[in-house]
């Protein structure tokens, strides 16, 4: 194929050489793959060694398939369908079929309702991936369509495969339009939505969760608030522990996304309380602020109102406030005019108060009793530790787009930030005895806390009895040992001797390491296509051949854990690639640099330019850990340096290793920084034995 040359002149000769007339009736597709068309828009991209076959051009085809779909004839209408849904994917033919008002004959087939089973199935497939390349705006959608597609999610006797296409037929619809959102909220209930999602077809199940978060991210925070509340009253949150997260099968990728999104969003509620700083002036505000007082010394309290001046009644509250560990005891409101954390350490101190009222009289009472320099101050202390929750956290921070990091305990409890913060306030009670702390060591104590819960939640436990068994077990003294063992691995590493033969260790380490993540690019990885408009379906899988000379990618289902490299169709030979781009210097992010989004996103892209410099493969890592070695193996592949935080993670961890089992002969030997100095030669050399006297 002559790149020079335009693609008509090219069809006529194919055409020529075969006796074929009317050229342009003709296209070139790729044999392999995804049999794209080939336009001159995107004949640069193909690859040496690609197989291109002559077929009918996408706008014959299109043409033909616009008459078929109208057939009265049921097999060929089916077929005709069944082909348009394979079709629709390449932009070409959507283009031809669309600039034929093809989208009206499929408005019509869903809209007369005349066709179900396999034949609306190819209907609906079709509709979704000629969507896909938005030629067409969502909001040119009539009605009629709307609410037809509503009542396959909403009627029982539909074909399973229908009602997933319609629920990702909404997900796509809703961030949409406003008008949109309304409707679909109005029309498929929250109770619908449940019912999908304790189906036991795990693919329903997906589409539904899929739907219910597009339904809870493009919705308002009051309107937010009302759904979560009922979904809560609908025992969701049980749900999802028992038969999702502790279900037989595996947790997906998708449903991971997903419950870390609700996990988020659930948590973002608590965000406008915590900005918000308390008002001196709020009745209701200072009753919460008396309630907790009363609480914690209620006989003290019930002494009748005339039975002391308002001047001793003023002296003896602030005093009771001071005991509750208020800086400002004359005006407790002033400690909560810091926001973050604001009113939400209020509203945690509350909830300790009446949800577990012994467990607080003991902490307030148990530290009246101390000398006052060892009293452990309650207010100050939940202000602090809710700011450092809020940290650890996230709140107030927005979902991201590829995350899957969820706690499972979130799903096990309700109240759970306030849960938390119950028990974590009495770890700080806790840890403040065990450090015999005085107010002096409040950061340090507070430190150690922050310590204690993220080396807990590290751990991932399934459940908050189990985070409160483990947190209450890392006490200070372990936390210690631990701390003093990271430093004497630290210490014993920064010897000059041993500095100089971590040097001399490094290269061949350093291979060790380049060596792992060539492998790791032979085994391959599954990657997520990332639209504008949703993150879900579009999988694709890269590996690199045995021998190291090409990377092998194509498209893949849903499912398909490490396919074989001769069903990747796509290639790139390693000696075409140019340069690595990571993050903002990648062309798919640029081009759709939006604010919040996508941090995340800009972690986790990389792309490989090859061939000319306009030619790049795009790829967005999984995780954090992917990224890392994606783009090391790729530069090891160009030659280049490996640059990931994970090498020099990796690196030490290599290294610690071979220096511990090297210098095992020299434990408590304490190594010097000098080597011994040499000494003198001696006067004379007589003491050496002569051979030549021996051989006589």
């Amino acid at each position: 194929l002559s790149q020079t040359k335009p693609l008509a002149a090219v069809l006529k000769d194919v055409c020529d050489a075969w006796n074929l007339p009317n050229a342009e009736r003709y296209a070139l597709q790729y044999a392999d793959g995804r049999q794209t068309y080939i336009t001159e828009s995107n004949r640069k991209d193909i690859k040496n060694g690609s197989i291109l076959r002559l077929t009918t051009s996408p706008d014959q085809e299109a043409e033909q398939l616009y008459i078929g779909i109208q057939s009265k004839n049921v097999d060929v209408k089916t077929d005709s369908l069944k082909k348009l849904a394979s079709l629709c994917q390449d932009i070409a033919f959507a283009r031809e079929f669309i600039n034929r008002n093809g989208l009206k004959q499929i408005y019509l087939i869903v809209e007369e309702g005349k066709d179900a089973g396999e034949m609306l199935a190819h209907t609906l497939k079709a509709f979704t991936e000629l969507m896909e390349h938005d030629f067409v705006s969502w909001k040119n959608l009539s009605p009629v369509f709307i609410n037809k597609i509503v009542s396959y999610v909403n009627m029982n006797a539909v074909d399973t495969s229908i009602q997933q296409l319609s629920l990702s037929l909404l997900e796509n619809m809703v961030p949409t339009n406003r008008d949109l959102f309304d409707l679909v909220k109005k029309d498929v209930t929250l109770d619908r939505l449940l019912t999908h999602l304790q189906a036991t077809n795990a693919q329903l199940q997906l589409k539904a969760m899929a739907l219910l978060i597009a339904l809870l991210l493009n919705t308002t925070n009051a309107e937010r608030q009302d759904m979560l509340d009922y979904l809560r009253e609908k025992n969701i949150r049980q749900f999802i522990h028992k038969n999702i997260i502790h279900s037989s099968e595996p947790l997906g990728d998708e449903m991971a996304h997903y419950l870390y999104v609700l996990q988020s969003v659930s948590l973002n509620l608590c965000e406008q309380r915590m900005k918000m700083s308390m008002d001196p002036y709020s009745q209701e505000q200072r009753d919460l602020l008396q309630s907790l007082r009363q609480t914690a010394f209620e006989s003290e309290s019930e002494v009748p109102a005339g039975t002391f001046s308002t001047e001793r009644r003023r002296s003896l509250c602030a005093k009771e406030f001071r005991k509750l560990g208020f800086m400002n005891n004359s005006n407790p409101a002033e400690d909560l005019r810091r926001a973050p954390p604001g009113l939400l350490a209020l509203d945690n101190m509350v909830y300790f108060s009446r949800n577990t009222p012994n467990a607080f009289s003991r902490f307030v009472l148990e530290n009246s009793s101390r000398e006052d320099k060892h009293e452990c101050p309650f207010a100050r202390s939940s202000i602090q530790l809710t700011l450092i929750l809020c940290e650890i956290l996230h709140i107030g921070e927005p979902c991201s787009e590829t995350a899957q990091a969820f706690y499972p305990m979130f799903f096990g409890q309700d109240h759970f930030f306030e849960e938390l913060f119950c028990i974590c306030i009495q770890l700080v009670n806790k840890t403040w005895k065990e450090m015999r702390a005085t107010q002096e060591d409040f950061d340090k104590v507070m430190q150690v806390v922050r310590e204690q819960i993220t080396r807990t939640l590290s751990l991932r436990p399934t459940s908050l009895e189990l985070f409160k068994t483990r947190v209450n077990a890392l006490n200070y003294s372990e936390i210690l040992k631990l701390r003093q063992t990271e430093r004497l691995h630290q210490e014993e590493t920064l010897a000059v001797p041993v500095l100089q033969l971590r040097e001399k260790l490094k290269p061949e380490l350093l291979e060790l390491i380049r060596q792992q993540r060539l492998l790791h690019l032979c085994e391959g990885t599954l990657f997520r296509k990332i639209s504008s408009r949703r993150r879900q379906d579009k999988l694709w899988y890269c590996r690199l051949s045995p021998n190291h000379k090409v990377l092998h990618y194509g498209d893949v289902e849903e499912g398909v854990q490490s396919p074989p490299i001769e069903s990747l169709p796509e290639k790139i030979p390693v000696a075409d690639m140019k340069m690595l781009l990571v993050g903002k210097e990648c062309p798919h992010t640029k081009e759709k640099s939006s604010g919040k989004q996508n941090k995340d996103v800009l972690e986790l892209a990389f792309s490989i330019v090859h061939d000319v410099e306009e030619y790049c493969l795009n790829f967005i890592a999984p995780t954090r850990y992917e990224f890392c070695l994606w783009t090391d193996g790729l530069n090891v592949l160009l030659g280049k340096e490996m640059t990931s935080e994970r090498t020099q993670t990796d690196l030490d961890v290599l290294l610690s290793m071979e220096l511990k089992l090297r210098l095992l002969d020299l434990e408590n030997i304490n190594i010097p920084d000098r080597p011994p100095p040499i000494p003198k030669p001696p006067s004379n050399l007589n003491f050496c034995y002569d051979f030549s006297h021996a051989e006589q």
